[in-house]
């Protein structure tokens, strides 16, 4: 420095440098704007979970709806239902900035208020609210409430009182039709405790009943709330679909209580029951023992039997070795045979020799090979494989009529059984059914030939899917697989299968399950055991079985049914299949031919004059119920084109119906809910079966809602 003089020089500074500053704060605030102000999703880039937790921005996840599961009526059969947690928030800071109260302040009142709502004592629930703590529970008298409980507390407006929701899943009916919906369970995944599908129709199709989760994000404040007016990024949850069954829920109920019946009284190790529509390959219900609550999920087995139940299937078998001998072309039922034992030479040392018995051991002569089958004849079924069909045409034939392979029915862990034989007297015991290994799906499907002239139908237990938004997604109908029989084969199987259900046991080994005027066809079944290297040899160590089409003249419903070891040799299947069958028959009214009832085709009455159809189906021996007094007829149950027998119910609704009570006792489930829209007329049915009881009684004015209760009241007297 010089005479004092600042050398101004040196302060300068180059403009570049001020630009250069002036740039780089531009763009650090321009960055820093975008990621306060724009959703950070919009570039994968910055998606980073650390810049997120530095921002204290959070995100939580929307968990979906799981879709319920229905019967083919549109009863619930498994659904989601909310719980709620009362939760109380105590710190004052979380109504700071707030214009209203967000914690509890009057402690006293909210705790006399709280204690007349929950079971939880007023001096236990004020104890809580003094503690010195963010938020507090109430233990277990404020969780698991109810919507309905909620919504109670809720509306007193208590400043602080919250709830927490959970989600559950519910089977309305417990132990009912168990194997086949499943059961879930809570599954953490991605940090998120979901409803995951487990077994049965859960679980084959969770992908579907799960849903698609959202998520939100928003800013929050060090407490963890969000900040007010900050910005919030949401993408809404996707719900699963719902999952309509092909099962009828009475017909599951007729099931269900003759299976158990039968358990209760064998002591069996199993039973397995299922019935299936014959025309479109429907299951309309199945049941078996051991069985589990899903709710709780007590299971002892893990395995659904009607698809992961593999097994020697005994003399149901020879349905389809007989199939397949007569549609070879070569069968004449007539031809005889000596019945009783056969010996076999082996393949392998001549010196080796093996005998087969018919089951009563002697057999019965010499016997046609017709009356081989009524009587099911071991023996029968060897000399056919001996002179008509060669063991590899049987074993064609059973890979044809699908057994070996699995039918890709839409449930998890399906076997697909073993048909593998090479020897000759392995062949003759196939014939039988010893040897071998199939399974109730596949015996049904199999049966199906019978019902449609030789076309095999698929089996199948989801009617449809249905989404969110209320489209159909997936809707299964009749699948045929192929045309595997002529029909003459069919009409000659339907012949033997009906001489094996007679009154006499001397003409048939069926006779437990003959009813007069129902015309059933069936084949019965007895299989020995293998377990631990060697054939059972117990008095009852035995699988017992019975295939059966009703009407047999044309099939409309095929049932099986399978029991394990019970506890002696008494039938205990005979009455499960007659109690199943007299109850669906009436449900689904179905003709019993034998009967000689004559046909009535109902006609379209809309229009006509009401006194001269209600005298024309009165001639006919039909019930007629005609809602109003009106001189025209607006519309009708049933449709016209259907097809009724005496007794059965006709529905007129008129054109002055001043909607007037019926009486609803003994019809089906399926009647009173037709009848019931025919009426217009709000309604709720509950239960299975036939109705009880209504809640406004025949004659009077409908003035609320129908409630209609039903139960299992037809049962077989023979």
């Amino acid at each position: 420095m010089k005479d004092g003089k600042i050398n101004s020089n040196k302060l300068k500074v180059n403009k570049f440098v001020y630009l250069f500053v002036f740039f780089l704060f531009l763009i650090l605030g321009l960055s820093l704007s975008y990621r306060c102000l724009f959703d950070y999703r919009a570039n994968d880039k910055l998606t980073i979970s650390e810049f997120i937790k530095n921002r204290n921005i959070t995100e939580e996840t929307i968990l979906p709806e799981r879709g319920t599961i229905y019967d083919i009526n549109g009863n619930a059969l498994a659904q989601d239902v909310s719980s709620y947690t009362l939760i109380a928030y105590l710190d004052e800071s979380r109504s700071e900035g707030s214009d209203v109260l967000r914690h509890v302040e009057d402690k006293e009142g909210t705790a006399k208020i709280l204690s007349e709502h929950i079971d939880t004592s007023y001096e236990r629930i004020l104890e809580l609210l003094n503690k010195d703590l963010y938020q507090v529970e109430f233990g277990t008298g404020g969780k698991n409430l109810s919507q309905l409980k909620m919504e109670e507390i809720k509306d007193l407006n208590l400043p602080g009182i919250d709830f927490i929701k959970s989600t559950k899943r519910y089977y309305p009916n417990g132990d009912f039709a168990s194997y086949l919906l499943g059961y879930t369970k809570n599954k953490e995944i991605d940090g998120n405790l979901y409803i995951v599908g487990e077994l049965g129709v859960e679980g084959y199709f969770n992908e579907e009943l799960m849903g698609t989760a959202g998520y939100i994000t928003y800013e929050k404040d060090a407490r963890g709330n969000k900040i007010a007016n900050s910005n919030e990024y949401k993408e809404d949850a996707i719900d699963g679909s719902d999952i309509y069954l092909t099962i009828d829920s009475s017909i599951q109920l007729f099931i269900e209580n003759a299976v158990k019946k039968a358990q209760k009284d064998s002591e069996a190790e199993w039973v397995v029951m299922g019935l299936m529509d014959a025309k479109t390959g429907e299951i309309l219900g199945y049941s078996s023992t051991p069985s589990f609550d899903p709710n709780v999920r007590n299971l002892t087995n893990y395995l659904d039997p009607l698809v992961s139940y593999a097994y020697e299937p005994g003399s149901t078998m020879k349905t389809f070795s007989y199939m397949c001998a007569i549609d070879s072309g070569k069968y004449n039922g007539e031809d005889t045979f000596m019945s009783g034992s056969k010996t076999y030479v082996s393949e392998l040392d001549e010196n080796d020799t093996v005998t087969i018995r018919d089951w009563n051991g002697i057999g019965w002569g010499e016997i046609t090979y017709d009356f081989g089958f009524a009587m099911s004849s071991n023996i029968g079924v060897a000399n056919l494989l001996e002179n008509v069909i060669s063991k590899n045409e049987l074993k064609a034939c059973y890979e044809k009529y699908g057994f070996g392979k699995k039918t890709g029915i839409t449930l998890g862990n399906e076997l697909a059984g073993d048909i593998s034989f090479n020897y000759d007297v392995e062949a003759a015991t196939a014939g039988y059914g010893q040897g071998i290994m199939v399974s109730p799906i596949q015996i049904l499907q199999g049966l199906t030939m019978i019902a449609n002239d030789g076309v095999m139908v698929k089996p199948y237990v989801v009617s449809k899917i249905v989404s969110e938004d209320g489209k159909v997604v997936l809707e299964n109908e009749r699948e045929e697989i192929g045309q595997l029989a002529s029909t003459q084969t069919v009409e000659k199987m339907k012949e033997l299968m009906k001489s094996v259900i007679v009154p006499d046991s001397d003409k048939g080994t069926g006779y437990p399950y003959y009813m007069e005027g129902y015309d059933l066809i069936g084949k019965t079944g007895t299989a020995s055991i293998y377990e631990n290297g060697q054939y059972l040899t117990g008095s009852s160590d035995y699988i017992y079985s019975f295939a059966g089409l009703y009407p047999g003249d044309d099939p409309e419903i095929i049932m099986y049914i399978a029991i394990k070891k019970p506890k002696d040799t008494v039938n205990y299947m005979a009455p499960a299949v007659k109690d199943v069958l007299v109850n669906v028959s009436k449900y689904l009214n179905i003709d019993n031919t034998e009967s000689s009832q004559e046909e009535y085709v109902v006609g379209n009455y809309k229009n006509k004059i009401t006194t001269e159809i209600v005298k024309e189906l009165e001639n006919n021996k039909l019930k007629v119920i005609t809602l109003g007094t009106g001189n025209k007829i607006i519309n009708q149950y049933p449709d016209s084109g259907s097809i009724l027998y005496s007794g059965d119910l006709v529905v007129l609704l008129t054109n002055d119906y001043n909607k007037e009570m019926i009486d609803f006792a003994g019809m089906s489930y399926k009647e009173c809910k037709n009848v019931l829209e025919l009426m217009n007329v709000e309604y709720n049915l509950s239960g299975y079966g036939y109705a009880v009881e209504q809640n406004i009684e025949s004659g009077n004015i409908i003035d609320k809602k129908v409630e209609i209760k039903f139960s299992k009241i037809y049962d077989s007297d023979t």
